[in-house]
């Protein structure tokens, strides 16, 4: 008896640890992790009553995530951003949807822009100035005193020609000037004419260093707050030879205008260059809105309109309209508004004329990402961006070989005598859409441009599969 009682209770013991092991609930713990770790597991309790769950319950572990690789891209643009033809090559192509750079040669490197920089300005003229933004010329005199003032206000749109005889469609004139104070005055004499440009000093007229074949060649004119026609002696020509003394040439216009309104004493008045002394408004007109006026000045990169908007940009921004002003100006309205690192920054003029403008291609690039998406009231720069083979400054060009990026390329051009640049957005062969810029700076020469064209055209067709190698 005794050993039968004996073996029964064995086995009941047996099968209560059994059941410790196998209780129906409990977790089957794993016996390795994804490293390969061995885990333990917890020792049965013979007991005849369920077992306690342990302090620390067993977990299925979770596996380790794998971090995704970055995608191998295999287009290689290396040879022709090597090309002997763009001298000391800089440049920077970015992903515009997510930002990433692909193509990198010392981007961070302030350098010179040429008329790339008139995105720039024209960025800086929207959020400063607005989109609607006009600029005003007026005619001040007390009514009986003899006495009136042409004041400037940045606007070398204002024409001496009647309207539609200017580069600058949609234009005021002189001669609707001219009438409104005919309207004013009545019979009332002209005995004194003065001259007014002090909008900002006109010692800033003309930075040093920038070459003097520029204003007779015909590209750009002095810096005056008062002008007309852009300082032309053709008005009707784009480029053409530009006076020494663009506010004397707005003065005899100005006059002619006024006899021909029947403004008595005009024809013998005196006039001089000075500050208004009334507050008395005769007339005024307004230029096309500050939207138009880029529209003006991206596809034919007009110098002098270029300079106006940077100018009227710093007065309303309340600086002195100086050169001077410039650099603290883009810097500040550019990384508050677009976001973009300025810097390492520096700027001399609107037009990018000067040698010593210096921003770096990543900035460019990363503010025509902003212009393709039309970001901000940008918009207007995008759609006045000279087009590959098609407008403005770029419809000669992408020939041969390039065509195969023909209208798929909306982009600033730059020439200075040091330097050929490009800059803008480009929509690729699979669709993917790139901002880039390039300089070819130094020793350049005409074929520069062919190298950039064929450099950006390698990038059409790499898209999204760049390499930065």
């Amino acid at each position: 008896m005794t050993a039968v009682v004996t073996a029964i209770a064995l086995l009941a013991g047996g099968a209560v640890a059994a059941g410790a092991i196998t209780t129906p609930g409990e977790p089957t713990v794993s016996t390795s992790s994804p490293t390969d770790s061995p885990r333990a597991t917890p020792e049965p309790t013979a007991d005849d009553t369920p077992t306690a769950a342990p302090d620390v319950a067993p977990t299925t572990p979770t596996p380790t995530a794998t971090p995704t690789a970055a995608p191998v891209r295999s287009c290689s643009v290396a040879a022709a951003a090597a090309d002997p033809r763009l001298a000391q090559f800089e440049g920077t192509v970015v992903d515009a949807a997510t930002g990433e750079v692909l193509f990198d040669r010392d981007g961070s490197t302030p350098a010179r822009t040429g008329s790339v920089l008139k995105t720039l300005t024209s960025a800086v003229a929207l959020a400063v100035l607005g989109p609607d933004h006009r600029l005003t010329t007026r005619v001040t005199g007390d009514v009986g005193s003899g006495a009136i003032a042409l004041v400037g206000g940045g606007d070398a749109t204002l024409s001496a020609v009647p309207s539609g005889g200017s580069v600058y469609a949609g234009a005021p004139t002189l001669a609707d000037l001219a009438a409104q104070v005919k309207t004013r005055l009545g019979d009332a004499p002209v005995s004194r004419i003065t001259l007014d440009a002090t909008y900002w000093s006109q010692a800033d007229e003309w930075d040093p260093s920038w070459k003097r074949s520029e204003q007779t060649i015909g590209y750009h004119s002095e810096v005056t707050a008062l002008m007309v026609d852009g300082d032309r002696a053709d008005p009707a020509a784009q480029t053409s030879p530009r006076s020494t003394d663009p506010v004397a040439r707005a003065g005899d216009a100005f006059r002619a205008a006024l006899v021909s309104a029947g403004v008595a004493g005009a024809d013998t008045a005196a006039m001089s260059q000075g500050a208004s002394s009334s507050a008395t408004v005769l007339g005024e007109v307004a230029s096309q809105p500050v939207s138009t006026l880029i529209s003006q000045l991206l596809p034919t990169s007009d110098n002098t309109l270029a300079e106006m908007l940077a100018r009227t940009s710093s007065r309303a921004s309340g600086a002195d309209g100086s050169s001077a002003s410039l650099t603290p100006l883009y810097r500040s309205v550019l990384s508050s508004t677009y976001g973009l690192d300025t810097s390492t920054t520096t700027i001399i003029d609107g037009s990018g004329l000067s040698e010593n403008d210096a921003v770096p291609s990543t900035v460019v690039a990363r503010l025509m990402i902003a212009v393709a998406d039309r970001r901000d009231g940008l918009g207007v720069v995008y759609d006045s961006l000279p087009i590959s083979g098609r407008t403005g400054t770029l419809a000669s060009r992408f020939t041969g070989d390039n065509a195969v990026a023909a209208g798929s390329v909306h982009a600033k051009t730059g020439w200075i005598d040091t330097a050929y640049t490009l800059a803008g957005s480009i929509d690729s062969a699979d669709g993917t859409r790139l901002a880039f810029a390039f300089y070819a700076i130094g020793d350049v020469r005409d074929d520069a441009r062919a190298a950039l064209d064929t450099l950006t055209a390698a990038v059409y067709r790499c898209g999204a599969d760049l390499s930065g190698e």
